[in-house]
């Protein structure tokens, strides 16, 4: 089945959402700070607990999407996460703000998990061709969101950030009730079955650890760059601005992955990319040793990794959830609980230590390469016997 155009954008919306509901008040961190009478720990604990709250929602609401229906699962859910938009733009108390963060991180795992199930079940023929497609769109989000979010601060109090996110909530609302209400096959197994058949995968457990690792290193960038900036005299725009260049750079990862994929095959690709994820980690874990007087030693080899992220996601996202044909938003779910959930341990590291940001930023970032490479052996089946202890009766019973 083709997908169309105006489906595409609906689509690419859905997925983009988490990810401008995290972004877009990065840039009025400091400004909230003063607001809530707080240090950064306190503001960056609010992007800590929005991820906590994309790894508990996720599975949620795939299982809940793949017995009830993706229309009606993905409204609820995207109505949840506009409500708390609405709250959080009229808080003034660290707990209202913490609560409400989490909330409406609760709410945009509905979107998050379904449009990946929604690939997968109508458009499984050309899935890798969609997934390679809108992924680097979603890119986008770092780059446009700050800059949106710096516009709106400054302009109209950093709460017009989320009201913002409130009336996107409505429109995607708007949007999901206007598709079809697909009919809902009836399940031939259980969710204990479905899950545990993932579980026992390595296939799709180690390219969702893949995933989520690559994943985490982003996140670990995101909560330690803006108080990195600003202890090294950077403004609130800056720090917008600074998002520009690693979205470009993911947005050609994602290019230059969709081409060479249908060149030369997806495993030669993903050898190539976790090669250059490496390399890069290691450039930023030895300049966060050293007192810098710019962000561009930090910088320029994270848009070395947003290169390696734009490709390889789409292939290890296709990859896992290829495998889980039968329940695909359950899969979905599972993946994106357990990125967020590693994405949320990256996150609260250097959020726990963000007086030592820079430091910690490169700790993370190489931590999250260590689970890169476990998570391709994982899934190689060659490598991953290769680690495996031999079975020694069966040598025996061999020789």
């Amino acid at each position: 089945m083709q997908i169309s155009k105006l489906q595409l954008f609906y689509l690419a919306a859905l997925s983009m959402l988490g990810f401008i509901a995290t972004d877009m008040y990065l840039p009025a961190f400091k400004v909230m700070e003063t607001e809530f009478a707080t240090g950064p720990e306190q503001i960056a604990l609010s992007l800590t607990v929005f991820l906590v709250g994309m790894a508990l929602g996720q599975l949620l609401w795939g299982l809940a999407s793949d017995k009830f229906g993706h229309r009606n699962t993905l409204a609820a859910g995207l109505a949840l996460f506009t409500v708390a938009s609405f709250g959080l733009a009229f808080s003034d108390q660290v707990w209202q703000l913490l609560t409400l963060r989490f909330i409406q991180a609760i709410g945009v795992c509905a979107p998050a998990v379904i449009w990946q199930a929604m690939v997968i079940k109508r458009y499984s023929s050309n899935s890798q061709q969609i997934f390679a497609t809108i992924m680097p769109l979603v890119a986008l989000s770092p780059a446009l969101a700050p800059q949106l979010g710096v516009l709106l601060a400054d302009n109209f109090g950093w709460s017009s950030i989320f009201i913002a996110l409130t009336v996107m909530g409505i429109l995607l609302v708007m949007a999901t009730m206007a598709q079809d209400n697909e009919v809902v096959e009836e399940k031939q197994t259980s969710i204990s079955a479905d899950i545990k058949a993932l579980i026992s995968s390595k296939s799709y457990l180690g390219n969702v650890l893949m995933f989520a690792t690559a994943s985490a290193a982003f996140f670990a960038y995101l909560t330690g760059m803006p108080e990195i900036m600003a202890q090294l005299g950077y403004e609130a725009k800056d720090i917008g601005l600074s998002f520009i260049p690693q979205t470009i750079a993911f947005m050609v990862g994602g290019y230059l992955g969709k081409v060479g994929v249908s060149k030369y095959g997806d495993e030669k690709v993903l050898r190539q990319l976790i090669g250059l994820f490496s390399v890069s980690s290691l450039l930023i874990f030895i300049a966060s040793q050293w007192e810098l007087t710019s962000i561009w030693p930090i910088l320029a080899p994270f848009c070395l990794i947003a290169v390696a992220n734009g490709a390889l996601y789409p292939i290890v996202v296709n990859r896992a959830l290829a495998s889980a044909k039968r329940s695909p938003a359950t899969a979905a779910g599972l993946q994106n609980s357990l990125q967020i959930s590693v994405s949320s341990l990256s996150s609260a590291l250097v959020a726990a230590l963000a007086s030592q940001a820079q430091m910690v930023t490169g700790i993370a970032i190489v931590l999250c390469m260590g689970g890169l490479w476990f998570g391709y052996v994982l899934s190689n089946r060659e490598l991953s016997e290769q680690f495996t202890v031999p079975d020694n009766a069966r040598v025996v019973s061999e020789e």
